[in-house]
């Protein structure tokens, strides 16, 4: 009997490889849930008022943030990709300092509406990584009795269609 190994050693083999490959189980779960976690943390951002982000005091500078206005004309600088303006909503200006990878959109310009994406930092300036704009007078709706190139015609509009007789009406074409 020399072959044969006693079962309490087989069991305390089982129990190990068990428990082995539980445990390594339990550490990819755990850093699967970590990795998961941190990525929406880090992707999570918070859309706020200019006015709003004034008064979050010291949470402001913690946070992703997205922030609107229109920018103030003149105040646009650009070098290169990177472009410092002011953003105003009602009585309210913030200093914005964009250093994307990516030019500002063509509809970025003085008046437009912008949505800067960034951090703010102590000194008062919201640092940008991604840039929004458009204008407004583009997207406006379109108004009644205008072409939609937006210049008016002299001549009355032409139909383009012709009314088809019913059948069995009796006119011909």
């Amino acid at each position: 009997m020399e072959g044969i190994v006693p079962s309490g050693r087989l069991m305390s083999s089982q129990f190990k490889t068990y428990l082995t490959f539980g445990g390594a189980t339990a550490v990819i779960v755990l850093l699967l849930g970590y990795l998961a976690y941190t990525g929406v943390q880090d992707s999570k951002s918070y859309y706020v008022t200019i006015k709003e982000l004034h008064k979050m005091g010291d949470g402001a500078y913690a946070k992703r943030l997205r922030v609107a206005g229109n920018v103030q004309p003149g105040s646009i600088k650009r070098v290169g990709t990177h472009v410092q303006f002011v953003l105003m909503e009602e009585d309210q200006t913030l200093h914005v300092d964009y250093t994307g990878t990516e030019a500002p959109p063509d509809t970025f310009k003085d008046d437009s509406q912008a949505l800067a994406d960034g951090r703010f930092d102590r000194d008062g300036t919201f640092h940008a990584k991604q840039l929004q704009a458009k204008c407004a007078s583009k997207y406006a709706p379109q108004q009644p009795g205008t072409p939609t190139n937006g210049v008016p015609s002299s001549e009355p509009a032409k139909s383009m269609t012709r009314a088809q007789p019913a059948a069995g009406s009796g006119v011909s074409n």
